[in-house]
């Protein structure tokens, strides 16, 4: 088999044992880039650590670079790829690195964790076990999918808000990890006070975070109830 054919079974197909090493190792790399990035907003980090996480930062891009590259290649057309989400999303996570835009665009590494959603086909439904557990069973893709997703969407709200509020508030908007706090309150509707926006930018992101946490609350609420409603006529000859 020709090199190219064996790269693309393992870059771009993942089918292969290789293959899904590949994917685990470039999904646990986006991971800890993410930790290093949000560890870099921390208030008054010893130069030492600074410069490891720098060093860090210069090995994962290379890695992405690389992986990028070859996926150029790999594809076919080409075009295929460049201009696909994923295609754009990889690109604007390394570009930064490279024109020292002053933009920090590492934060959009977590939309590549969305590939993750490929191994939720792997799972499948029990109906063998009580009532009870045959409800949460029947919607655990569902939930899954709800949980991933939550917590992706508290990592970007946490990022979006930083940006935002940090330069007029950084005793309150102190650092990615500080942020997480007002992303779970606003996220779930709670909204303690202790944390709001005071800039334009930031109450407008605001504002969207609000209306996506109504159905942060909504979707596992719905998911319940109807999986518990049709567990329950599925069992009523049983009774």
């Amino acid at each position: 088999m020709k090199l190219k054919e064996q790269l693309h079974k393992i870059v771009v197909e993942s089918d292969s044992k290789r293959g899904r090493i590949f994917d685990l190792f470039i999904q646990a790399l986006i991971l800890l880039s993410l930790i290093t990035f949000s560890i870099e907003t921390l208030p008054d980090l010893h130069d030492y650590h600074k410069r490891q996480l720098r060093w860090f930062e210069i090995f994962s891009v290379t890695v992405f670079t690389i992986e990028y590259v070859l996926r150029l290649w790999l594809t076919k057309p080409t075009k295929a790829y460049a201009f696909s989400f994923f295609g754009i999303v990889d690109l604007l996570a390394i570009l930064p690195f490279y024109i020292s835009s002053g933009v920090d665009l590492r934060s959009i590494r977590v939309f590549r964790l969305l590939r993750l959603f490929r191994v939720f086909k792997l799972f499948k439904y029990n109906t063998a076990i009580a009532r009870l557990s045959n409800a949460f069973s029947s919607i655990k893709k569902e939930l899954t999918v709800f949980m991933v997703g939550t917590i992706f969407l508290l990592y970007v709200s946490a990022v979006g808000i930083y940006y935002f509020e940090n330069p007029v508030q950084p005793e309150s908007f102190t650092s990615v990890f500080h942020c997480m706090w007002w992303a779970v309150t606003t996220l779930t509707t709670v909204g303690y006070g202790d944390m709001y926006p005071i800039t334009a930018g930031g109450k407008l992101f605001s504002t969207v975070v609000v209306f996506i946490g109504m159905g942060i609350v909504a979707i596992p609420t719905g998911l319940l109830a109807s999986a518990f409603s049709q567990t329950f006529k599925d069992n009523i000859p049983d009774q």
